[in-house]
């Protein structure tokens, strides 16, 4: 069977700007963070971007014993990706696919099971059910109904960026006609958040102006901030969605995936070229036609200068036209989840020939020397293609390209 083009037909998303992929995507061009301290008694002052959600809107009382919000929000972000896709009547259960990224899966549900049998030597009967990494696709699964093939992928920051991937794959191929893919994650429970704060990788919290804490690329970044939330991609052929007049967002026309094989948390430059090449090879792109990069930009020290070094390296002169952001700056690192909602962004720029900025980089590291875009976001109406870059801790990244639809 001859290999299909793949495209987004449909958008959701549950994010610390909100659940309307334009009004998001407007925020994120306007340089608006999302970013604000979390205070907590037990937890020393930390910088996060918190996805306002409720569950009431999604779930009854009932269906919500044994939910974890990771689960909540991946269950509300695909809902949503469906209605705006206008998920088609009488498509075969067997045909469709849930491929779901989740870095820690239901992290709330062990952090309070942990807590209750601290107190009162009892766990909460669900706990299992609810904090299970392949608890969000499940529940996907069982809420529209999905009998082909549902996967969780849990690859630290590229398991959103992985799942997208393998969904492409199975459309491409014939295995599903429409599948659901993205992310979800949910980790801003006091035990996970006291984690990444031993590791000293979270950024210092300016406490004076707490939304700029993340600067990715900046000559003073100081780390990464914690977000949550959940998105979600409808992808289905070309020819399918044609054929029932949907309208699409932009083609998925390629990924790369590697690894680095060196070190559990500190990224290597080599590895970042695999997967990029790979990329642009599967595409039939080369770098002078990529004008945009929505770079994985976590604001580490050294995880931007490796991330720059390895576009520069792959786009050589070329370099010079490549608009580059890091949307963390704004919504923060939703880490399993991550590669989603940055995949979204990038569709939106795409389809509007926009692209957001990098907020709080005001004083750009010389060892980052991209294209940043910096500030406001920026008109770019030829823009044809673009990517998104997921690199994560133990070593795997992944590089999703999508091309413009004319």
């Amino acid at each position: 069977m001859a290999r299909q083009r793949v495209v987004v037909t449909g958008i959701g998303l549950t994010s610390p700007h909100g659940d309307q992929p334009a009004a998001v995507f407007d925020a994120l061009m306007q340089g608006r963070s999302a970013i604000a301290l979390w205070n907590r008694d037990d937890v020393p002052p930390v910088a996060v971007a918190s996805t306002p959600f409720t569950p009431e809107r999604w779930f009854s009382k009932l269906q919500l014993a044994g939910v974890d919000r990771v689960s909540q929000m991946a269950v509300a972000a695909g809902e949503l990706a469906r209605s705006d896709a206008q998920w088609p009547d009488g498509i075969d259960p067997a045909r469709v696919g849930v491929y779901v990224g989740s870095g820690m899966g239901g992290a709330g549900a062990l952090d309070d099971g942990y807590e209750a049998f601290r107190q009162h030597k009892r766990v909460p009967p669900l706990t299992v059910v609810a904090s299970m990494a392949n608890a969000p696709a499940a529940q996907m699964a069982l809420r529209i109904g999905a009998h082909g093939p549902v996967y969780t992928y849990s690859v630290a920051c590229a398991s959103a960026a992985v799942a997208i991937a393998e969904a492409s794959e199975a459309i491409a191929s014939g295995r599903v006609d429409v599948a659901i893919a993205g992310g979800a994650e949910s980790v801003l429970v006091p035990g996970v958040v006291r984690a990444w704060q031993a590791m000293q990788a979270l950024a210092v919290p300016d406490t004076e102006e707490p939304s700029s804490s993340c600067r990715p690329f900046d000559r003073t970044r100081s780390g990464l901030v914690l977000g949550d939330g959940a998105a979600m991609l409808v992808l289905e052929s070309q020819q399918h969605a044609q054929a029932r007049g949907a309208r699409a967002y932009a083609e998925l026309s390629g990924y790369g995936v590697s690894c680095d094989a060196s070190h559990m948390t500190r990224p290597e430059r080599d590895g970042q070229v695999r997967a990029l090449q790979q990329a642009l090879a599967r595409s039939a792109l080369v770098p002078a036609q990529v004008g945009y990069c929505n770079a994985h930009g976590t604001a580490t020290r050294v995880g931007d200068v490796v991330e720059c070094d390895a576009l520069r390296h792959v786009w050589g002169p070329d370099v010079a036209r490549l608009r580059v952001s890091s949307t963390k700056s704004m919504h923060g690192h939703l880490l399993g989840a991550a590669g989603a909602l940055e995949a979204a962004v990038t569709v939106l720029a795409l389809q509007r020939g926009q692209v957001p900025p990098t907020a709080s980089c005001h004083d750009l590291d010389p060892q980052c020397a991209v294209p940043v875009v910096r500030g406001q976001g920026i008109e770019v109406p030829s823009l044809d293609a673009a990517i998104s870059n997921s690199f994560a801790f133990g070593g795997t990244n992944v590089v999703l390209a999508f091309r413009r639809l004319h």
